[in-house]
Formats: structure tokens, C-alpha cells, sequence
């Protein structure tokens, strides 16, 4: 089943009371996708009707990071287009003009509860273990009680009249036909007595004037479905196509990723935030083919693929109705694979700004630097996110290294006079060199592991903790000739002297 009919016009409704969320960024995904798939229009809403959540600079996380992400929308913020305002609370006149109209044709009432009587109504449905919700006790006013209420000038809400037998059905492309009771249906707040739509009418009236077609967003949303079943029938609009996507589950299979942390099986914590990756250094390219395998697959095979061949064969009707889980070393290991697809130019690039901040060079100075580019494709077969970058090569711009114990420098099954030996014969072996590079380094320490009887690491190893501090680094004999012959000989001479003295 495909469908694939005609262009589609999709929307991601974010809500700036936080930052992109890896699970939005998912839906945004989806809906980019299939918009690219049919030819169709990718619209970008911003649901701001919650004032009192409202984070200051949460609008430009989520676009900038959504076009970190690559995905650009057709109509919406700073892009425009025929059907906006794009930001619900510029649209509030719209929502109060048929809030008004479903009040006066009978789909929607006033009510004049107040907060203490709201509190006061729930108290007494608890304590006589009835159902807990609005009683549509304003429903059945008079227009004699309605009158008086307004003559007090009591504050009102619009709510939706919601029929009271029946049932009401939907079918959802993912998980096939819904059927609700509408006896278990509320009547839902429309228009708040601060004149700013729910989520429920500003979302109905916004599909509906912005021509969306098909609407994919998480399986949070599914309840509200009904709610919007009847609006779109009061109205006499024709709903659009719904597709509720399966959540996602944190990496162990167990409870859905929450809006603060992805929980590891071992108790770790992983970001949950698209910003948080990206600085970390996780590749766009990345995150994009990982997000898009949670709750769709290419194949039954393929793992890495480009967001081109998605786009060819992505299908609402292929994602699946169960959660996914998040397999965070999955992504880790998908990124290295981008990061090693990288030019050495882009590469470079890419880690500059890591570099810079963690080691204090200029970065004019590092994209200058020969050496970093003698070391870069060593780096690129250990990097798995660009952060990893200044921990492998952090040795070059020290002025010297630190060993905290001379037992660092000594191989196991290795003495501490074999390794005074074989630095010894090290440091002449390589100050008797005429061409300082990698191959002749390489047959000079050979040579003098040869020449001692002793195993390549039991020589190498101490050299590369000298040199580096670290026990695990780039290919020896790149490093040394990156880091220079007469530093290396300096450092080699140090711990040498280290050894000697311990």
C-alpha cells in the first residue's frame, strides 16, 4: 500500500516552551520527508498560545537547529507564504471569530465556572469515587441563568458541546481504524477566558485554513483526535489524513525517552536535545539517517544511506505502529562512519572550532598547522564525534609532557632497565636520522627492537607514552613525525631521565 497520491502539504507545529527534542526533530523528519517524497510543501507553524511556558530563545533553538538538520520549510518563519500569520498568537482574532460562530450554532458554549468551582467539583467527584471531569453543568443553562451570568460579568470559557451518545471513528494511517466513545469524551476548553485558544481549536483552524493535507505528529497527540473529529464536523470541514507516530523508547526497551534524558541500561545519562549533539560534534548528515530509522527502515538491511534515498522511498504506511527504541551506540558508530566519509578538508573544518576551544589556538594557526594535517587521516579512523579531536592531538601543542608515574613508561613483561636500554638506543637511533618522516622513523625503531630481542611494543610503547603522555594515540610513527624530531627527542630525553632517577 502506498500513499503516495498527490503533493502533500505537511506541517511541524513546535511549541517554543523548550528546545528541539531529538523525538521532535523525528517528527519534523517524517513530515520533511514525505513533503519531499510527494512533491509536496513542508510548513513550519510555531504554536505559541502558551504564555506562561514560554522560553525566550527556544524559537531560535528550534530553527536554527532544524536547519542544522537540513531541514528547510516552505512556508513559515522568516520564510513567509500565502497562508500565515505562522505564529498562532498572531492568529487570535481568526480562533475568537469561530469560537464565536460554533457558540452561536450550537457546537460550543459559554461556561462561568470558576477555579474554586472547578476544584470544588472534582473534591466531590473523588470522594464519591465517580468519574472526575467537567460535569456540563453550564451546558444546560437557561438564557435567563446565561443572562445573569454575563450581567455579572463573570469570566467565561468556550468549550466544545460534544455529543453525549454515539461513537465517533478515524482512521489513522499507521495504526488503522480508531474508534472512540464519545460518552467517555470531556468537553474540551476551546477559548480560554484570556481570549487565547487551546491547543484543540488553534490547531483545528490552523490545519484547516492552511490547506494541510496529512498530519504526523506523536502518538501523545492520539486522544485529542476525537476532539478535533467533531470540530472539523461542526465546522463542516473535511479532516485531514492523521498518522500518529510510535514513541520512543530509551535504549534498554524500557519507558519512552523523556524531555530532560535518555536513560542508558547502565545508568548513564545521553542528551536528549538536538543542539546538545550537535555540540558535542555529531555530523547533521547522522543524526538525519539515524532519527530516520526509528519507526521506519529503508530495508530490512540497510543501515546508512543518504537523506536523497530516503526521500524515494519513504512511505507513511511503512512506519511502524510499536515504540523504537534509541540505540545511542548506534548513532555513535553511524557518526564515525560519516565523520571517515568526510574530504580532509571538511574534516579539518570540522574540528577546528573543538580544537580551538579546547587547546586555545588560534584557529588560523591550526588550519595552518602541517602538522595536524600530517595527523589528520589517523584521526579521521578514531574520531566518532568531532569533540573526540583535541584529546588525540592535544600532545602537539604541549611545551611538555606529563608522566605522573615512571611505571606509566613500562610495558608489561618489561623491566625498568630494558626500557632505559631501548629508550637509550631510541633517542640515537633517531638523532642519527637524515630524513625525519614516518617510514624512516618506522626502520629505525624496528631496527632497534631488532637489535634488543625485544616484541615492537615492548619499544614502541614506552615512545609513545613519552611522547604523547597517553597510552593509546595516533600510529606511532605519524606522531613522531608530526610532533618533530627535536621535540620528540626532548621528551624522549625526559622520561628517559624520568626512569633513571625513580
Amino acid at each position: 500500500m502506498t500513499t503516495t497520491k498527490q503533493p502533500a502539504r505537511v506541517r511541524f507545529a513546535p511549541s517554543p516552551t523548550g528546545y528541539l527534542h531529538i523525538g521532535g526533530a523525528r517528527t519534523a523528519l517524517f513530515n520533511w520527508l514525505y513533503a519531499r517524497h510527494t512533491g509536496g510543501q513542508f510548513i513550519l507553524r510555531i504554536e505559541d498560545t502558551d504564555r506562561n511556558r514560554y522560553v525566550p530563545d527556544a524559537l531560535d533553538n528550534l530553527l536554527e537547529n532544524l536547519r542544522w538538520l537540513g531541514l528547510d520549510w516552505d512556508e513559515g518563519p522568516e520564510v513567509g507564504g500565502d497562508y500565515g500569520p505562522y505564529f498562532q498568537s498572531q492568529r487570535l482574532d481568526l480562533y475568537r471569530e469561530w469560537a464565536d460562530w460554533l457558540v452561536e450554532h450550537g457546537h460550543a458554549y459559554r461556561c462561568y465556572c470558576t477555579a474554586e468551582e472547578l476544584a470544588e467539583m472534582r473534591e466531590q467527584q473523588r470522594q464519591a469515587k465517580a468519574k472526575v471531569g467537567y460535569d456540563r453543568r453550564c451546558r444546560w443553562l437557561t438564557p435567563a441563568e446565561r443572562a445573569a451570568r454575563e450581567a455579572e460579568g463573570r469570566p467565561w470559557v468556550v468549550r466544545l458541546a460534544v455529543p453525549l451518545e454515539g461513537t465517533v471513528t478515524f482512521h489513522d494511517l499507521i495504526r488503522g481504524d480508531i474508534t472512540y466513545d464519545n460518552r467517555e469524551l470531556q468537553d474540551a476548553v476551546l477559548l480560554k477566558s484570556d481570549g487565547w485558544p487551546t491547543y484543540h481549536l488553534a490547531n483545528v483552524i490552523d490545519d484547516h485554513f492552511m490547506n494541510i493535507t496529512h498530519i504526523m505528529r506523536g502518538d501523545e497527540w492520539l486522544p485529542s483526535v476525537p476532539i478535533h473529529y467533531h470540530l472539523y464536523r461542526a465546522f463542516g470541514w473535511e479532516p485531514p489524513v492523521w498518522a500518529h507516530l510510535p514513541v520512543i523508547l530509551n535504549p534498554s526497551g524500557k519507558g519512552k525517552v523523556s524531555k530532560r534524558a535518555i536513560q542508558n541500561p547502565d545508568g548513564t545519562v545521553i542528551p536528549v536535545f538536538v543542539h546538545e549533539y550537535r555540540q558535542i560534534g555529531y555530523l547533521p548528515e547522522a543524526v538525519v539517517n539515524f532519527l530516520s530509522g526509528i519507526g521506519w527502515s529503508l530495508d530490512d538491511k540497510t543501515e546508512i544511506y543518504d537523506r536523497e534515498t530516503a526521500i524515494a522511498a519513504f512511505d507513511i504506511c511503512n512506519i511502524q505502529a510499536s515504540p523504537g527504541k534509541f540505540p545511542a551506540d548506534k548513532l555513535l558508530w553511524m557518526n564515525g562512519v560519516y565523520v571517515r566519509q568526510l574530504s580532509q578538508e571538511a574534516l579539518l573544518e570540522a574540528i577546528l572550532p573543538y580544537l580551538h576551544e579546547a587547546l586555545g589556538v588560534p584557529v588560523s594557526d591550526l588550519r595552518q598547522d602541517s602538522r595536524l594535517r600530517l595527523l589528520l587521516p589517523a584521526l579521521q579512523e578514531r574520531i566518532k564525534v568531532l569533540s573526540d579531536a583535541p584529546a588525540l592531538v592535544d600532545f602537539l601543542y604541549a611545551d611538555s609532557i606529563d608522566i605522573p608515574r615512571p611505571e606509566d613508561l613500562i610495558p608489561k613483561k618489561t623491566t625498568p632497565e630494558q626500557v632505559v636500554t631501548s629508550l637509550t638506543r631510541s633517542i640515537a637511533a633517531l638523532q642519527a636520522l637524515d630524513t625525519w618522516d614516518e617510514h624512516q622513523i618506522e626502520s629505525a625503531l624496528r631496527g632497534v627492537a631488532a637489535e634488543l630481542g625485544l616484541k615492537a611494543g615492548q619499544v614502541f610503547n614506552p615512545i609513545r607514552v613519552a611522547v604523547t603522555g597517553k597510552k593509546v594515540a595516533p600510529p606511532l610513527f605519524v606522531t613522531l613525525a608530526a610532533v618533530g624530531r627535536e621535540a620528540t627527542i626532548v621528551r624522549l630525553q625526559r622520561a628517559l631521565a624520568l626512569l633513571q632517577t625513580a
